[in-house]
């Protein structure tokens, strides 16, 4: 019974109430997940793992909160256990945890680049709002080191980002991740150069060629002479949700926003037809299978708020949430629960050009 109160309160709890500042679902998240020295554990694994992924959503939700301790103990568990010390001279290590031999240590040294976005955009932004010099700093040298070890001019295409520096790029093409273009942050990083701007107008072209029928894989592939290749990597699942996220959640009026917004729209056809998200869609048939898990729910609350035609679905896909939230534990399932149900409290938004606005900088002054 107590869960379930908790859940009703995740949903109803006005940011104008005494105390709504405080982010129940980050408290939660954090005494779930959270090591005291900062590190995101993905109880999932047996070998108790931790991401770069993992620990740039986490510094982006303390900013959300305004949760300034637990923002610096990510970011220096990350600098000194995934960047050797130093994020400006090293892009962070994918997989961290422990190894055959019982020790504790990086487990794939391969970056991740959204993640490098990601953390790249909450230093900056915690910068300006936190007026850290240091941390606008360090996110500036995250971002240029990111663009010269994962940018690409691809022919055909133009200016792209690849998933990491290593192992994307073959003679035949480049695989390419769609879910790693979150609009807002392309939008905030066109202020610190033109090649973020390029990198917006490309992603828009790469977004949609991804999806002809207007539901997104997973991965694809660009070969070299041909453009888009989606056969080998058709299936959208547990990655491709977040490109409806990233798309939600991005402000109107961003760059190339609507048109993808209509082009997307469906896989919320798909998810009113099932009553929940589907596990998994085919980027050429559009078709889809499976039932996705509550995280997907909230991960299309931002993108169905965008339309007053599917304010019934929203309606369902939240009263999903109430009945059958993420488990406490289940690490990417309360990520999306914390980008989708965080946006739908107000506790943060997006402006135009890609600068955050959480709910502390005004209502809970």
């Amino acid at each position: 019974m107590r869960l379930v109160v908790l859940a009703w309160l995740w949903l109803i709890w006005p940011l104008s109430a005494p105390g709504a500042c405080d982010w129940p679902l980050w408290q939660q998240y954090k005494a779930a997940m959270m090591s005291d020295d900062g590190r995101i554990i993905d109880h999932a694994s047996p070998r108790a793992i931790t991401t770069s992924e993992g620990q740039s959503y986490a510094l982006f939700f303390a900013l959300v909160a305004n949760d300034r301790l637990a923002f610096e103990r990510l970011l220096r568990w990350t600098q000194n256990n995934l960047a050797g010390g130093d994020l400006s001279a090293r892009l962070p290590a994918w997989r961290w945890g422990k190894s055959g031999s019982g020790h504790w240590q990086v487990l794939d040294g391969n970056n991740a680049a959204d993640s490098d976005l990601w953390i790249a955009y909450s230093l900056l932004e915690a910068g300006r709002l936190w007026q850290r010099p240091d941390y606008t700093r360090l996110g500036r040298e995250l971002l240029w080191r990111s663009a010269a070890e994962s940018l690409r001019v691809l022919p055909g295409l133009g200016l792209t980002l690849l998933p990491g520096k290593q192992g994307f790029e073959k003679p035949a093409g480049w695989k390419l991740n769609p879910s790693y273009l979150p609009l807002p942050l392309l939008a905030r990083f066109a202020e610190e150069a033109q090649i973020w701007q390029d990198l917006g107008e490309v992603s828009h072209r790469l977004l949609l060629a991804s999806a002809p029928r207007g539901v997104a894989p997973d991965w694809m592939w660009w070969r070299t002479g041909e453009g888009p290749d989606l056969k080998a990597t058709e299936t959208g699942s547990y990655d491709a949700i977040r490109v409806y996220l990233w798309l939600g959640l991005a402000a109107p009026g961003t760059p190339g926003r609507d048109a993808l917004l209509e082009h997307f729209r469906p896989m919320l056809a798909q998810t009113r037809q099932r009553g929940v998200p589907p596990e998994r869609v085919n980027a050429v048939t559009g078709g889809a299978e499976g039932t996705g898990p509550a995280g997907f729910s909230a991960a299309l609350l931002p993108m169905l708020a965008a339309w007053p035609e599917y304010q019934a679905e929203l309606e369902r896909q939240l009263q999903r949430l109430r009945d059958e939230p993420p488990g406490a534990n289940v690490y990417y399932g309360r990520s999306l629960l914390l980008f989708g149900l965080g946006w739908h409290q107000q506790r943060y938004r997006f402006d135009q050009r890609g600068r955050l606005h959480p709910a502390w900088e005004t209502v809970c002054e």
